[in-house]
Parts: C-alpha cells; structure tokens; sequence
C-alpha cells in the first residue's frame, strides 16, 4: 500500500491519501470560513428542515428532517409503516421544498400509485370521507375506464372518481420518483450513486431518500448472518445521508420477539443494534388499543373500540430534540392514509399487555 502526506508551512495541508480513501482534516476556521461563504451566498439549505407533513410529529422533531439524518420507523405487521413513509414522501413533493425517491422492495410503482390514488381522494376531504376512493376500489375504476371504451382508447381523467386525486397527483408528480428496489442493482453504493446522479441534474435542488425496507437492501456477497448484514446496511444509508447532504428515511421490520411483545420498543428492532446507534431519530409504530392502559377500557366498551381507529407513533429516539412522546394518528387505511392531523396520547400507556381482545 501506497501512502503520501502532504503538509507545508505555507498553505498548512494536512492530507493522507492510500489505497482504501483520503483523509483531509480541517481547522475549525477552515469550516467557519466555509460555512461563511455559504451563508454569504445563500446556500444554506442543510439548515432549513424538510417537513414530513405530520403536524405534531413535526414539531416535536424540530420542523422537520435535516440533511444528514436518518430517520428509522418500526412496528408491527399492518401498523401503517408504507401508508406512513408513503404519505411522508408525498407530503415532502408536494411541499416543494425538495424531490422524493422513494426505494420500494416490497411493491412496484404501479401498485405506489394506485395507494397515492386512493390517499389524495381521502386526504382532500379530512375529516369528511365522503368522495374518496377505497384502495381496492381504484383497480375497478382503472379496469372499468377502459372497459367504458369498449377496450378502446381511454384516458383515465376521463373517469370522474380517479380526475380529481390524478389533477393533485400531476401538481408535485414531477417531485416524487418511484423505484422498485431490486436484490441485485439496489446496493447501498448504487442508491449513494442515484443520489449524486441527482445532484448533477438537478443542481441545488434538494433529495430526500426513502428505502422501503432497511433488511431488504442487499449486500453483495451476502454475508452469513443478518446482524453482519443490518449492520452494513444501516452504517451504509447513514454514511449516503451524512456525505451526500440527504435526509433519509428507512422502514425497519420487527425481530421474533418484538412481534410477540405487548409493545414494540425501539430495541426490537430486527438485525443489530446498530439500528439504534445510527439513527437520529426513530419512530415505533403500535395499534393503540393494544397499549393503552386497561383502566381506559374496562369501564367503557365503546371507547374501547374508538381506540381501534388510532395508530401510537412514539418518538423513541431524537438526537435533535425531544424523545420519549407518543403521538397518535388516525387510521384511514382503507384509503391509504392517516390524518396528519394527530395530537399527543392523553391516555396512560402500558409496557407489558394487561389484558385479552
């Protein structure tokens, strides 16, 4: 291995360059100066965060996700993490403060599309529902406006159910970017050079990256466990957010133990414990009427049912802020969304299940 280290008196470089990378440390006034000349000039958008949408997951985060953060949400099974990611990343497009890619390894872009369908029609009408689209109802409408043609031409504004969410989806369609994660091209390298690709086509405009879910992305060779693999995998994304200037959000699943749990916690979180070392911030998701205490149910059955209806997004982890807050959203599954209109849980949560369904 080759190694040179330059340093003169004069312009006071320090740098190793060798065969693995370079190393360039840098004077604090070096930094200063930098950050200076971007001030200076305007370029300060690592400061100035990104809003995800959800009104009080916002604010207890600080405004919103930073250059440079990882962002990890968990839960169980059928606790709203794709509807949550999706709904932040369209959230984030619409903004128009920044472009969305979104890296999905569990569905193709049509079938994101077609639950994009069915949020906007529900979330134009909040808390009314009276217009929108159930999810498997879109597929019906997409078959029968072709079908109204006689298998013919057909243009799907020309269905009066879909026209109204497909206008909004054009207003901010051109922000968002939808891929199909793939076991073999979708490598954390290849998601690092899709965000420097970005960069050069889109100059200043900033990026967003959502992955779809973390244990997915490969590695290549596969290692022989899946600590070894989580571990590289989240180091990975968290090293793109840091040295590529992007927010990054990641869907983590849930270990053996975590789905078994009353409540899922933060250290459930399947693969490594590196998970919780790298994030900045981490979001658990449980169906609120399996935590909350029992002593808001025994007495009233139908409050009881309401619980069903919400989801609890605790904040298990903020490096920027505030952690240990649990927020609550309610569920619109059917329609692919939540009401990002949420509110912090009043009621007592509990950490172990105190009671039977």
């Amino acid at each position: 291995m080759t190694e040179t280290v330059e340093s003169t008196a004069a312009d006071k470089t320090w740098r190793l360059d060798a065969d693995t990378g370079s190393m360039a440390p840098r004077s604090a006034l070096d930094v200063l100066v930098d950050l200076n000349d971007k001030v200076v000039s305007g370029r300060v958008s690592e400061y100035q965060p990104v809003p995800l949408g959800f009104t009080p997951l916002d604010k207890t985060i600080g405004a919103g996700l930073r250059a440079g953060e990882l962002l990890l949400i968990g839960g169980a099974q059928g606790t709203g993490k794709t509807t949550m990611a999706l709904q932040m990343a369209r959230n984030v497009a619409s903004g128009g403060q920044a472009n969305v890619l979104y890296i999905c390894f569990e569905h193709d872009e049509q079938y994101l599309l077609n639950r994009m369908i069915a949020m906007e029609s529900a979330l134009a009408h909040l808390p009314h529902k009276t217009g929108a689209i159930k999810i498997q109802d879109v597929r019906k409408e997409i078959l029968g406006t072709w079908m109204a043609e006689g298998g013919g031409v057909a243009q799907l504004a020309s269905n009066p159910r879909l026209r109204p969410s497909l206008d909004r989806i054009a207003r901010y369609g051109q922000n968002l970017f939808l891929l199909r994660g793939s076991q073999t091209a979708s490598t954390v390298d290849n998601i690092r050079r899709l965000v420097q690709e970005h960069r050069q086509l889109s100059g200043d405009r900033r990026l967003v990256v959502v992955v779809d879910y973390l244990q997915k992305v490969p590695q290549l060779p596969e290692p022989t466990t899946e600590t070894e693999k989580v571990t590289y995998v989240v180091n990975g994304l968290k090293d793109v957010a840091l040295s590529e200037d992007v927010p990054m959000i990641s869907i983590v699943a849930a270990d053996k133990e975590g789905l078994k749990a009353s409540r899922l916690r933060n250290f459930h979180l399947r693969g490594s414990s590196a998970i919780n070392y790298e994030a900045d911030i981490i979001l658990i998701l449980n169906e609120k009427y399996h935590i909350v205490a029992k002593v808001n149910i025994e007495f009233n059955p139908y409050q009881a049912q309401r619980f069903r209806d919400w989801v609890v997004v605790s904040v298990e982890k903020n490096r920027g802020g505030q952690d240990n807050v649990d927020l609550e959203f309610e569920k619109h599954f059917e329609f692919s969304c939540f009401d990002p209109n949420g509110r912090t849980v009043q009621e007592k949560l509990i950490e172990e299940r105190l009671y039977n369904d």
